[in-house]
């Protein structure tokens, strides 16, 4: 019997820890995992959804774990002293201890994420990266497990992570029983940056014309010079400039915007990939796949299908 408890930080993201308690807690695994939830204290412990879960163990409970699962919360202040203590007593006993989204915070809090890659949703990653720098966050990918210390991406990427360690503890048959009782995929492609907000950004200040020209002509195979030529400036002090104030090369901020437009082109057209390859003057239809693989981690068409597909369910609906 693998000994599974969740550690409820006040605040808690209520679906986080929803996932491992259907992923572990179910009566269906009895034979497999115990679940517990665990607090600071016992007791009532809020959640960011109006109501509040009842933890009926303390800290305590983390000792007779074989996995700890840290849930989401918010806002994400560092947990007290004697929470970070107990999760690197976890880790130095030997337990797994794992975070769902933003529960990685608390394992950066208590260390136990130093040097190692982690990952968080992707709108909290550059925050996680910050007040960490220790740590090489990656906010692509749906969850890292380095075997003692696991952390997820974005809230369902925590189903993705725990299903993973449910094919590690028990093998794929039974990580694919609690798939289909839960009506979700054994495994999905890509990472949570498919999921990202791709919005265009503000043009910049220095080069608002020039940044919606490029926008306006994305077709056309624009290089840097014609950029420089278009705002009046030198190829390489524009390039030097435009890296200035946005952080990235001219090259780089148009393939964005073009990554951006495809994007839309495929959520919201019957565009063939090769249209839209040829609108967003990505090229050939190969060579469009290469980029939008390489920067979303998942193809054209899977990306339709997500998107579209997930519309025309709720038309539906």
């Amino acid at each position: 019997m693998h000994r599974v408890v969740a550690l409820a930080l006040p605040d808690v993201v209520a679906f986080d820890l929803a996932i491992p308690a259907q992923v572990f807690g179910h009566e269906d695994e009895r034979k497999r995992y115990s679940f517990r939830v665990c607090a600071a204290e016992p007791g009532l412990v809020p959640s960011t959804s109006g109501y509040s879960i009842v933890a009926a163990d303390g800290l305590d409970a983390l000792r007779s774990a074989d996995t700890v699962v840290v849930p989401g919360y918010a806002p994400l202040h560092d947990p007290p002293t004697e929470v970070c203590a107990a999760l690197r007593q976890a880790a130095v006993r030997g337990t797994r201890v794992v975070s769902v989204c933003t529960g990685a915070f608390a394992l950066a809090a208590a260390g136990l994420l130093d040097g190692k890659r982690a990952t968080t949703h992707w709108k909290n990653a550059e925050r996680l990266q910050t007040l960490y720098p220790g740590i090489t966050v990656d906010a692509d990918v749906l969850y890292i497990d380095h075997g003692s210390v696991s952390t997820s991406a974005g809230v369902a990427a925590g189903i993705d992570l725990c299903l993973h360690l449910v094919r590690k503890d028990y093998g794929t048959e039974a990580a694919n029983s609690i798939a289909r009782r839960m009506v979700v995929a054994p495994h999905r492609e890509g990472g949570q940056a498919q999921f990202m907000d791709r919005a265009v950004a503000a043009p910049l200040a220095l080069f608002t014309d020039t940044c919606i020209w490029a926008t306006q002509n994305l077709a056309e195979p624009l290089t840097v010079g014609d950029m420089a030529a278009h705002a009046g400036w030198a190829p390489g002090s524009f390039t030097r400039k435009f890296a200035a104030e946005a952080g990235m090369t001219p090259l780089r901020w148009l393939n964005d915007r073009r990554i951006a437009e495809a994007c839309r082109l495929l959520e919201t057209t019957d565009l063939t990939v090769q249209a839209i390859a040829s609108r967003t003057g990505l090229g050939t239809t190969a060579n469009f796949r290469l980029h939008f693989t390489r920067k979303l981690d998942t193809t054209p068409s899977s990306y339709r299908h997500l998107y579209q597909g997930r519309n025309r369910q709720a038309t539906q609906a």
